[in-house]
């Protein structure tokens, strides 16, 4: 121990470690994820069920928000109900939703991995819808930390809560254990027949021989998982929508890079497109600055980010 860290190998540091045992602390190192049972309280998850509802039938206005659709739904007809839409992306600015960020249960959590000053930089509510026949629903096996100009990566890390039962059949994650001692692989498109959806950048050429782990959960679970760990979701086949919340925190203290000329260019790319068509910005906007603008202090303070 030196104070209030707890270092259990060099390249991650284990913070406040009073609300993580030994065993818990071990299982993150090892695996890069932390599955944490019955955390969020069934109200609070009916609470957000029910804004996301309202934000689907348009009867608010959230500014900023990202409403995305399935590639396979979107083409066939617009139904401006949930059934159209696969997720709601970057939410800070709606106070309900964005209570989730601030929960004391997950906070708790997030700050033995990232430590006291914290910030919330990408909210999700997922809305994974029964397949359409193509296969669309999937989500390919990616690394987070392609989206994000920032770093330390062992200071960020995911939380992400189960909305309702989530198994193998509705599309539940799928981990690979220990994938985050890796670095950032190249990413891109899949090649998948059925087509894929906006954003859903996959790792290339990572081993389909690593063991890998469905994790099914029930309502009010929740993991946490470093952003190096390759995951994805397999495809809903059932005739029920798979729903759950998710927000990444990053420490307060991390720090902006430029990506040009890495891994990452390519997404920097894709974003300052969708950026320039929606918010009719020039070509000097940068990755940095489409996150910068979306981060939000939930605990502590802000020091560079």
């Amino acid at each position: 121990y030196y104070g209030y860290l707890t270092i259990v190998k060099p390249w991650l540091i284990f913070v406040n470690t009073q609300t993580l045992t030994s065993e818990q602390r071990l299982f993150y190192e090892e695996n890069g994820f932390l599955l944490i049972k019955n955390l969020v309280s069934e109200e609070d998850i009916d609470r957000f069920r029910r804004e996301f509802e309202r934000i689907c039938r348009q009867e608010i206005k959230v500014p900023g928000l990202v409403v995305m659709r399935d590639v396979a739904i979107a083409k066939s007809e617009f139904v401006p109900d949930q059934k159209a839409v696969s997720k709601l992306q970057d939410f800070q600015e709606d106070p309900e939703l964005f209570r989730y960020c601030s929960l004391p249960e997950i906070l708790k959590y997030v700050e033995c991995f990232i430590g006291p000053n914290i910030m919330a930089m990408h909210t999700m509510l997922i809305n994974k819808p029964p397949d359409a026949g193509k296969k669309t629903s999937r989500h390919p096996m990616h690394q987070d930390l392609h989206y994000f100009p920032f770093r330390p990566a062992d200071r960020i890390v995911c939380a992400w809560t189960a909305m309702e039962k989530v198994s193998r059949q509705n599309g539940c994650l799928v981990v690979l254990p220990g994938s985050h001692k890796g670095t950032l692989q190249e990413h891109d498109y899949p090649e998948w027949e059925g087509g894929v959806n906006k954003m859903y950048h996959g790792v290339r050429g990572y081993d389909p021989q690593h063991p890998r782990v469905h994790l099914e959960m029930e309502k009010g679970d929740t993991v946490f998982f470093h952003p190096l760990l390759i995951h994805g979701s397999g495809m809903n086949q059932t005739q029920g929508f798979r729903k759950a919340i998710s927000c990444h925190y990053a420490s307060g203290d991390c720090y902006y890079i430029d990506v040009k000329g890495t891994t990452q260019e390519n997404i920097e790319k894709e974003v300052k497109e969708i950026a320039a068509r929606k918010y009719a910005v020039g070509d000097e906007i940068t990755l940095k600055d489409t996150w910068a603008v979306r981060g939000r202090l939930v605990q502590g303070a802000r020091i560079s980010m």
